[in-house]
C-alpha cells in the first residue's frame, strides 16, 4: 500500500511518549520505522514486570525493533552503519546525551549528510530552562497549564492527558515532514529540534489574550471558557452523568433560550450580545442547570443536537474504547494484548486522512529487539557471525 512517506526510513531512539508517537505518526505515513532501544529495553518498559505494559503497545505499533548497547563501541558502530542508510533519526533523549555518546547529529551527519536529525526536549537546547530534567507533568506546570486548569477556590490540577508529551510529538513528527520537503530542493539533511515548553505556550491563547483586554489574567475557570469570554460555556450536570454546552452564534442562543423555556432572556439586553452574556454567565449556568435537572445525558444532547446546539456527552474512557465514530474513523484498532488484563488493547490509527491512499493497517508493536538480526543484515550488511557477537556483547 502506498503511503506518503512510503520509501523513507526512520531510526527511532525515542522513549517514554514524546519521541514513540512522533516514530508512529511517521509509521502510519508509510515510513519504516525501525525502534531502536538499549537490550534492556527504554524506560517505558519498566511499568510492567514483563516489559510490555499497555502504554508501549499503545504507541509502537507498525514498527521494527532491535537492540542495541549505545555506550559499547560495537553499538556506536551498529548505529552508524545504520544512519548511512536512514532518511531521519528521531531521539528524545535529554538534551546532550547522544552527543556524549558520539552519536549526535554533528557525527552521524558526517557519515549520511543527508540525514534529518530530530531531537525532542522539555525546554529545547538552548534558554535559562534548558538543561532541566523535564516530563508531561513539569512542563505542564512551567508552562501555565496546570495554573490555568481547575476550579479557583482549588488546588490547580493537571490536565488528565499527557498534553506536553503528545504536542512535542506531534509537532516533531511535522519539523522531520517539513525536513524532508526541503531535502528534496538542498540535497542535504538538517537538525530539528522540538521542545515542548515551546509547543503548549500557543494553547494559551484564551488566557493570555484575557491578560492583554483586560490587564488581569483570570482565575482558574472549572469548565467556563478560560478566558471568561463565552457564555453559556460550561460542563453541567445531569441525572446520569454530565453534558459540555456552549453557545458561539446569536442563532444558537436563541435556539437555547426557547428550548429551556426562557425566551425573556432573548428579549433582556442584558443577554443581546457575546460579551454581555459572559459578564452575566451565572444566570445563564442556573436557567440552564434547572432545565436539566432530572434529565439523562443521551435525551439532553439529542434534543440538544436537534436544535444545532452544540454540546457533547461527557465521555468516560470505557465509552470512549467504544466509540462508534473512533470506530468509523478507524481509530480504535483492537489488537493482541502482549501482557496482563484485557485480551485486547484498543492501539490508534492515524489521524489524518488522504485522499490518495487508504488509512494504514495497524500491527502489533515488536517484541523487543525482534528484528535485531533482520535488520542488521538488511542496512547494516552484518554477517550472521558479527551479528551473533554483537548481541554476546549486549
Amino acid at each position: 500500500m502506498h503511503q506518503p512517506l512510503s520509501g523513507v526510513r526512520v531510526l527511532d531512539l525515542g522513549q517514554i511518549y514524546q519521541g514513540p508517537y512522533c516514530g508512529t505518526i511517521l509509521s502510519y505515513l508509510g515510513a519504516d520505522v525501525i525502534k531502536v532501544e538499549p537490550p534492556w529495553g527504554e524506560n517505558i518498559r519498566t511499568r510492567t514486570e514483563d516489559g510490555k505494559p499497555p502504554q508501549y503497545q499503545y504507541l509502537n505499533p507498525n514498527k521494527r525493533d532491535i537492540t542495541l548497547d549505545f555506550k559499547s563501541e560495537e553499538g556506536k558502530e551498529a548505529l552508524h552503519r545504520l544512519a548511512e542508510k536512514a532518511d531521519v533519526v528521531i531521539e528524545n533523549y535529554s538534551t546532550g546525551t547522544m552527543d556524549s555518546l558520539g552519536l549526535g547529529y554533528d557525527d552521524l551527519s558526517e557519515v549520511n549528510p543527508e540525514l534529518v536529525y530530530a531531537h525532542g526536549s522539555g525546554y529545547g537546547n538552548d534558554g535559562p530552562y534548558a538543561d532541566y530534567p523535564a516530563m508531561d507533568l513539569t512542563i505542564q506546570a512551567m508552562s501555565g497549564a496546570i495554573h490555568t486548569t481547575g476550579f479557583p477556590d482549588q488546588k490547580p490540577v493537571k490536565a488528565g492527558p499527557a498534553i506536553a508529551d503528545f504536542f512535542g510529538g506531534i509537532h516533531l513528527a511535522v519539523g522531520v515532514v517539513a525536513a524532508l520537503f526541503e531535502r528534496v530542493f538542498t540535497g542535504e539533511g538538517q537538525y530539528v529540534e522540538v521542545g515542548m515548553f515551546d509547543c503548549l505556550y500557543p494553547t494559551l491563547a484564551s488566557p493570555v489574550s484575557s491578560w492583554v483586554s483586560q490587564n488581569d489574567a483570570p482565575p482558574r475557570t472549572g469548565n467556563k471558557h478560560s478566558g471568561l469570554a463565552i457564555s453559556p460555556y460550561n460542563v453541567y450536570e445531569v441525572e446520569d452523568g454530565y453534558v459540555a454546552v456552549i453557545c458561539i452564534s446569536e442563532h444558537q442562543w436563541e435556539s437555547l433560550a426557547q428550548l429551556i423555556s426562557r425566551e425573556d432572556m432573548v428579549g433582556d439586553d442584558r443577554f443581546d450580545s457575546k460579551y454581555k452574556r459572559a459578564q452575566h454567565m451565572d444566570l445563564i449556568d442556573g436557567a440552564i442547570e434547572d432545565w436539566m435537572e432530572g434529565k439523562e445525558k443521551d435525551a439532553v444532547v439529542e434534543t440538544l443536537l436537534e436544535r444545532d446546539i452544540p454540546c457533547a456527552p461527557v465521555q468516560t474512557v470505557e465509552e470512549i474504547v467504544d466509540d462508534p465514530h473512533l470506530e468509523h474513523r478507524e481509530m480504535l484498532n483492537y489488537v493482541p494484548n502482549q501482557s496482563e488484563g484485557r485480551d485486547e488493547i484498543p492501539v490508534p490509527g492515524m489521524p489524518i486522512k488522504f485522499s490518495g491512499s487508504e488509512s494504514p493497517e495497524v500491527e502489533p508493536a515488536p517484541e523487543l529487539g525482534e528484528h535485531t538480526e533482520e535488520v542488521l543484515a538488511e542496512l547494516a550488511g552484518y554477517s550472521a557471525e558479527k551479528i551473533e557477537r554483537l548481541q554476546a556483547d549486549d
